[in-house]
C-alpha cells in the first residue's frame, strides 16, 4: 500500500511478489534475513506495477478508483481529552502524512521501514541494496524534514533538539 496507494494494485503486487518469491526460493542464499529478501521482491513488484500503470495512463486506459473504495489506514497518535487537543492531533497527523507523501521515494521508504515497520538500519540497507551509512543519513534527513513541517503546527515538533539548526544559522 505504501508504494501503490491503491488496494487493488497492492493486492496485484503482493500476489506477484509471492509468485516470484516461491519461484526464486531455491535461489535464496540466506545472506540476509528472509524478510528483507521478500521485501525486496515485493517492493520491486510494486514499482514494476506502478511503471506499468504509468504507461497505461499515458495510453488513456487506466481506471481510477473512486474514493469510496480507497484504503484508509487510521493511525492513532494518542488519546486526548479536549477538542483543542483533538484538533492539534489531527493537524499533526495531517502534516506528517502530507510530508511523507511529499518525500522522495528513497526517503519515504527508509523512514517507513525504520519508524513504521521497525527494521534495523542493517536490514533496511540489505533490502534496499544501499550502504548502512546512506540509510542512516536518509532516516536523519527524513526525520528532520518531518520535524520541520510539524513545527509549523506544533512548537514541540517531533521532540528533536533544534540546537543543530540554530547553531548553523538555519530556521
Amino acid at each position: 500500500m505504501r508504494y501503490t496507494r491503491n488496494r487493488a494494485d497492492a493486492e496485484d503486487a503482493t500476489q506477484e511478489a509471492f509468485i516470484r518469491a516461491f519461484g526464486g526460493l531455491q535461489n535464496f542464499r540466506c545472506e540476509s534475513a528472509f524478510y528483507t529478501w521478500l521485501y525486496r521482491i515485493a517492493s520491486n513488484c510494486a514499482r514494476n506495477l506502478l511503471k506499468a500503470r504509468a504507461r497505461d495512463l499515458l495510453e488513456g486506459t487506466i481506471d481510477f478508483p473512486d474514493d469510496d473504495h480507497a484504503a484508509h489506514h487510521p493511525t492513532r497518535l494518542q488519546e486526548v481529552a479536549t477538542p483543542e487537543e483533538l484538533t492539534l492531533t489531527e493537524d499533526i497527523r495531517g502534516v506528517v502524512n502530507a510530508t511523507l507523501e511529499n518525500l522522495s521515494e528513497p526517503y519515504r521508504t527508509v523512514i517507513t521501514l525504520r519508524e513504521i515497520d521497525g527494521l534495523s538500519y542493517k536490514d533496511i540497507a540489505s533490502a534496499m541494496s544501499i550502504p548502512v551509512g546512506t540509510v542512516r543519513s536518509r532516516v536523519f534527513r527524513a526525520r528532520d524534514i518531518i520535524d520541520h513541517q510539524v513545527r509549523r503546527v506544533y512548537d514541540g515538533g517531533l521532540g528533536r533538539h533544534t540546537l543543530q539548526r540554530a547553531s548553523h544559522g538555519r530556521c
